[in-house]
């Protein structure tokens, strides 16, 4: 009997050696506020205890101010090197990037590029104003979306934004540069 009690608790030892329940970020007390924009789900309906979401975000500030907030912070990263999985300024990656700028602003985006890409609005090349994200395919292997960057700038038909590459760490770049061009997929808004 000792030994079939013994042998239960060995396996239910071993079977939680691979599970782990990962802890909240965030302080059960804390209210976080999130503008939902996009996102087919959203019916409007939705209410904080002061108001709509969206409302009481607009009066806080407007888009473009917001936009421009992140994207200084975003360009304060400017020739940190390139460390993947990285969101401190002595190495970053690419999402780590966008997550970080977002979120010092009080918008969470996950943290993955492929799963960022899922968020806000699809929008044409066309559409695209500061702030938006544009996402690429770098990998010869595999067309599942890898890369992101934030638009910084539109001058005519040029299209400039940050990002973080391996070779290089934090720097902007352009649209128009034919590596890039080639390996761009889509664009979205979160603002």
């Amino acid at each position: 009997m000792m030994n079939k009690i013994l042998v239960f608790a060995l396996c239910l030892s071993l079977l939680s050696c691979g599970v782990s329940k990962k802890k909240s970020a965030y302080a059960s007390d804390r209210k976080i506020t999130v503008e939902v924009v996009g996102n087919p789900n959203y019916d409007g309906a939705r209410k904080s205890d002061e108001g709509s979401i969206v409302e009481d975000a607009l009066e806080e500030r407007t888009t473009l101010e917001k936009s421009d907030d992140i994207i200084d912070t975003a360009l304060s990263y400017s020739g940190v090197r390139y460390k993947y999985g990285g969101t401190t300024r002595k190495g970053i990656d690419c999402s780590g990037l966008l997550y970080i700028s977002f979120m010092e602003h009080d918008i969470y985006l996950p943290r993955i590029s492929y799963y960022m890409s899922h968020e806000g609005k699809r929008i044409d090349l066309k559409e695209v104003t500061k702030g938006d994200l544009l996402f690429f395919t770098t990998s010869k292997r595999r067309k599942r979306i890898n890369h992101v960057g934030l638009v910084v700038d539109i001058d005519g038909e040029e299209i400039k934004f940050i990002h973080a590459t391996s070779s290089r760490g934090v720097i902007v770049s352009s649209l128009q540069e034919g590596y890039w061009n080639y390996a761009f997929v889509k664009a979205t808004r979160i603002l």
